[in-house]
């Protein structure tokens, strides 16, 4: 079956990512997968599938697990590949829970959405909203920030004044020591500086 979804779907490059709970143990982190390692100074938030296998337990830290459990169960009834495709309205539930972006050292909150599979990657993924569609439109209706990390050539774009994602190529900025390469190169060599960092 795996084979048969490698040749239907296609492989994706891509790196696993990290992201510890603050002051959680060593096994305490939310696994992501992405193809674009260069935009993870603008991750501002982490969503998971409602079949990810952290659901169970991030409901019975929450302050209302029954609202959690709800949540995920309803999602995870609608309909897959409407989700997958993005033709459901894209809804979420924050868990309360928080981890450690790995390269900012900044806290961002777990949600639960509808629009990310179990199946896909690690069924996780960084909510980057300045550079992702669906994710824009989450963050948009739940305020989430928004935080541009990829600039491209002409006017300059702000989080603030955005009205759609930038998906495309540019240069990167308020990415610490990779601020300033082209978002190409930064996808290898962040991903080579997250290998070293284990």
């Amino acid at each position: 079956v795996v084979v048969m979804q490698r040749n239907w779907i296609g492989r994706s490059e891509g790196a696993r990512i990290k992201f510890p709970r603050a002051g959680g143990s060593a096994r305490d982190f939310v696994e992501i997968f992405t193809t674009r390692i260069d935009t993870i100074y603008g991750a501002t938030f982490v969503t998971i599938a409602p079949e990810h296998p952290l659901v169970e337990t991030l409901a019975a830290r929450a302050a209302d697990p029954a609202a959690i459990r709800a949540a995920a169960q309803k999602f995870r009834g609608q309909d897959r590949t409407a989700r997958m495709s993005g033709e459901v309205e894209k809804e979420g539930i924050d868990t309360g829970y928080s981890v450690t972006n790995p390269f900012t050292g900044q806290p961002v909150p777990v949600w639960i959405a509808n629009f990310v599979l179990g199946e896909y990657g690690t069924g996780a993924v960084m909510g980057v909203p300045a550079h992702d569609e669906r994710d824009f439109e989450f963050a948009r209706k739940y305020g989430l920030p928004v935080t541009v990390v990829v600039q491209p050539e002409g006017p300059a774009l702000d989080g603030a004044t955005l009205t759609e994602a930038w998906s495309g190529d540019g240069r990167l900025v308020a990415s610490g020591e990779f601020t300033g390469m082209d978002w190409e190169a930064a996808n290898a060599a962040m991903t080579k500086a997250a290998e070293a960092r284990g």
